[in-house]
């Protein structure tokens, strides 16, 4: 090890030891994420994770709250492990922490603080006649997804657990008020609750009130009264309180204390994970969904089903592409290819068939062959489909081989989003760059080539491509700290990505006809997917 290095090691120890880090905490659909940053946002210090999966139960898409808590703990013991043996160190507290999540879905408390019914994650599309009404009553776009799409499908269904309803939040803002007992949310996470205010970033009140309206004697309390309270990015959220301290780490090792930055939704951390909070740019994010957030220089004309509304975590607007299906079909398939391996004898880890795959993927034709790939295991409102089959459709004619199979498998995954792209596009929105993250952009040059066909847009990533909403998070609680008067575009351009490695692909025209001639293919065979639905 070089005196540099030790010096590092050394200085990094101290920030630990003293309180001076940032730990960011995301939880995604299949991976708790923790990660901890120096007083430089940009130096990673430490990582842990936890696996989980949601869970099918009774027709609802869901995580229990003892599994939130059995992996956030998990992750933080896994983050303090790293800690251990890079430093030897083990953190008593932090200079601030922050918390992320998945968006949107509806977990509704009583006046005891009890769940009232299972978590319904974002996941859910049962929630059409919400929907339709409040977009048509509201005159926006209101996704099925959306809490207030939840809550008033609750209310119109009558449930029985309705009239107990005393507080509803997201994951990120049942977890970080579990830490703080302060029931707050940032703008970003609370936009795809209900709609916001761009001026005054806080719930629309003439909707709030139209909605209090539409049911009234039929909910348990006014709308405000059931929602969480909004803070924009750089606000103080609250103090990691004893009760806090023990739920994220039963050892006792961790004092109460740290100061939180609002909870923030995975969108919201995206955006800041890419630097992507400025108009005219935006960032796809792929795993287990993939969306497209992008910021606007104006209102839309039009309401549109394909598009959300929401806000960057400093409150701008921003249009939202959100498909319910990413890279889990993709990544089945990859396994399918790991077990052929091994059956021949092959040892390749799963990173390295990855690789191969996406490179055969290179080789394939323009618009892979003739060949189609759906990837919809859940439904996709975008796409009109109640339900997910996961289809490969070919024609007699098309050419069926490695190259056109992973090239057709990559675009699917882009499929659904572009189809919303398109509508943005209509209204004119205009695009300088987009930041593309997510595990599956870790092959070079593959996955963000063909992103750049699918979006007719140069498309950048980064060194924190598979670090994701995790660093987001610990970035937004690092601005806590930062100078008065700095607004957050001034804060990542300045001192998070000032010397950032960025590596951009344009769009290659071939890719671009090549793409456009498969999603036309792939809008036509839309019809076989809503019949295989039907038929099986």
């Amino acid at each position: 090890m070089t005196d540099s290095t030790n010096t590092q090691a050394d200085a990094a120890r101290a920030a630990i030891l003293e309180g001076r880090t940032s730990l960011g905490i995301e939880f995604g659909s299949t991976r708790i994420k923790a990660c901890l940053v120096g007083e430089d946002p940009t130096d990673v210090l430490a990582v842990g994770s936890h696996e989980w999966e949601n869970r099918f139960e009774d027709r609802v898409w869901t995580y229990s709250l003892e599994d939130v808590w059995s992996g956030l703990q998990a992750a933080y013991a896994d983050l303090v492990a790293d800690v251990r043996s890079r430093y030897d160190a083990t953190p008593e507290t932090f200079g601030a922490i922050g918390v992320s999540a998945m968006m949107h879905g509806y977990l509704a408390f009583d006046g005891a603080d009890q769940l009232l019914v299972p978590f319904r994650t974002w996941r859910n599309t049962s929630t059409g006649p919400a929907s339709a009404e409040l977009s048509e009553r509201f005159g926006v776009n209101i996704p099925l997804r959306w809490s207030i799409a939840h809550l008033h499908q609750a209310i119109l269904d009558e449930e029985a657990h309705v009239p107990d309803i005393r507080f509803v939040t997201t994951l990120a803002g049942y977890v970080h008020w579990r830490l703080t007992d302060r029931k707050v949310l940032g703008v970003g996470d609370a936009s795809g609750m209900f709609p916001i205010d761009a001026a005054t970033h806080g719930y629309d009140a003439g909707l709030v009130e139209s909605y209090d309206a539409l049911v009234d004697g039929r909910a348990p309390a006014r709308l405000l009264d059931l929602l969480p309270e909004v803070l924009d990015a750089g606000v103080p959220a609250g103090i990691l309180t004893a009760d806090g301290a023990a739920l994220l780490d039963p050892t006792g090792g961790l004092k109460p204390g740290a100061l939180l930055c609002p909870p923030e939704g995975d969108a919201g951390t995206g955006m800041v994970a890419t630097n992507s909070v400025a108009p005219r740019t935006g960032n796809v994010s792929a795993g287990t969904s993939i969306f497209a957030m992008v910021v606007l220089e104006r209102a839309l004309e039009h309401a549109h089903h394909e598009l959300d509304l929401v806000t960057t975590p400093a409150g701008d607007p921003v249009a939202m592409v959100h498909c319910n299906n990413g890279a889990s079909e993709l990544a089945a398939w990859a396994g399918v290819f790991a077990q052929f391996a091994a059956a021949s004898g092959a040892q390749v880890d799963s990173d390295a068939v990855f690789e191969l795959l996406f490179r055969a993927a290179l080789e394939g034709e323009a618009d892979a062959g003739g060949l189609l790939a759906y990837n919809h295991l859940a439904g996709e409102p975008i796409a009109g489909l109640t339900e997910g089959r996961p289809l490969v459709v070919r024609t007699p004619d098309s050419r069926l081989n490695l190259p056109n199979f992973m090239r057709a498998q990559l675009y699917g995954v882009f499929g659904t989003l572009a189809l919303g792209m398109r509508v943005l596009a209509g209204e004119g929105v205009e695009l300088d760059r987009m930041f593309a993250h997510g595990g599956m952009f870790r092959t070079a040059g593959v996955a963000q080539r063909f992103l750049a066909g699918a979006l007719d847009a140069p498309v950048a990533v980064g060194e924190t491509a598979s670090e994701g909403g995790a660093w987001g998070i610990a970035v937004l609680a690092s601005y806590l700290s930062a100078p008065a008067g700095t607004d957050l575009d001034t804060y990542l351009s300045d001192h998070v990505f000032a010397n950032a490695e960025v590596d951009t692909v344009t769009p290659d025209q071939a890719d671009v006809a090549g793409f456009a001639a498969y999603l036309d293919r792939y809008k036509a065979g839309l019809a076989a997917e809503a019949a295989a639905v039907e038929a099986l």
